[in-house]
């Protein structure tokens, strides 16, 4: 498995996979409430890349996983209360971590935030920190194996889409704390 940044050449890939990813969920229990053609989209994964904040997980030349790595927070999060001080220069915020359908139950998810921590880790951070739709059960299961822990729950005003409350969750970086 290889995990780098993505480049424009990647943005049609990703896209199929956003796509893919949103289907499978409007054919299964849909926990983040994604939807094709809303969230996320080709314009989430141009975004990224022009940031140089969006990165893949590759099996044999093909995207699997994607996530966003970024130093800003959701607004909503000043709401709360973390670990850690609010320096987010020193703080990667987790977003639009996504794993291909065909790839599901396969580790993919934990190996992004493994990564995630790596690159966090080398770049001298003090925590990591993510927001998950509440009720979403599969990927806080995942948060918390991995060492996050629940801060608290708050709106990120995303209401009209009836995403009305997200639980918050940060992994602070100590020594010794792999996922």
């Amino acid at each position: 498995m290889e995990f780098k940044k993505a480049g424009s050449t990647d943005a049609e890939e990703i896209s199929k996979l956003y796509d893919d990813v949103c289907e499978y969920l409007s054919e299964h229990k849909n926990y983040p409430g994604w939807k094709k053609g809303i969230y996320p989209t080709i314009d989430d994964a141009n975004m990224g890349i022009k940031e140089s904040s969006l990165y893949v997980a590759k099996d044999n030349n093909r995207i699997v996983g994607t996530m966003i790595l970024r130093h800003k927070p959701e607004e909503g999060y000043k709401n709360v209360e973390w670990m850690t001080d609010n320096n987010y220069e020193k703080i990667y915020v987790v977003y639009t971590l996504a794993v291909h359908p065909d790839f599901i139950g396969l580790g993919i998810g934990k190996k992004l935030l493994d990564f995630a921590e790596e690159l966090a880790r080398k770049e001298g951070c003090i925590s990591l920190r993510l927001d998950v739709v509440k009720g979403n059960i599969p990927a806080e299961n995942l948060y918390k194996k991995c060492g996050y822990k629940y801060i608290g729950t708050t709106s990120l005003g995303y209401e009209a889409y009836g995403l009305p409350w997200y639980n918050l969750y940060e992994k602070v970086l100590e020594l010794g704390s792999e996922c």
